[in-house]
């Protein structure tokens, strides 16, 4: 890889490990602690998400249970959860709160898969802008001191990030698709 390059490709690395961090937090109707990593709490004047103001634990396949370090968190963490997109009711004994994630009805993975494929979509737009940017700055170079011949091998090096991206990219949206629709 030409170091050259290796500044675009990283861009391109961050924009699909974006797309899988998105793709962790939605929920496949198994309990999944990732989906509170979104989610701020006021934490003594500071927005801090909800695994660092307590424990979050999977007691069964569809219960998420947090219990704050301190008992007067209980209240604000149920406040942000409720404000959250995340659609579920949250239920607290004063100490523990406990969030039961329903099995999801067709309709809903159906809506979450083409929610997936749309994250998919933004992360391809983002590759193939990021390459324009590397080509942009390719042009710039072969107006220098730069050969033809080595700009055309650098295009056709980028190109090649590119297709790895976008493959790797479909594969993922595959994965968590196939996922979702496994009841």
């Amino acid at each position: 890889m030409d170091e050259r390059l290796s500044i675009y490709v990283e861009k391109m690395d961050k924009s699909y490990n974006n797309m899988l961090e998105e793709f962790a937090s939605i929920r496949a109707g198994r309990a999944n602690p990732k989906v509170l990593s979104k989610i701020m709490v006021d934490y003594y004047g500071t927005m801090t998400p909800i695994p660092q103001v307590g424990n979050v634990t999977v007691p069964e396949a569809r219960i998420l249970q947090i219990q704050p370090w301190e008992a007067s968190m209980v209240k604000a963490v149920e406040r942000a959860i409720n404000m959250s997109d995340l659609g579920i009711n949250p239920t607290n004994d004063g100490k523990v709160i406990r969030l039961v994630f329903p099995e999801l009805n067709e309709e809903r993975r159906k809506d979450l898969v083409k929610d997936i494929r749309k994250k998919g979509e933004g992360a391809k737009v983002a590759v193939r802008n990021i390459r324009r940017d590397a080509n942009d700055y390719l042009k710039k170079l072969g107006k220098g001191d730069v050969s033809e011949d080595e700009i055309k091998d650098l295009e056709d090096e980028i190109q090649k990030e590119t297709d790895k991206h976008i493959k790797d990219i479909d594969k993922a949206v595959e994965e968590k698709s196939k996922e979702i629709l496994t009841v």
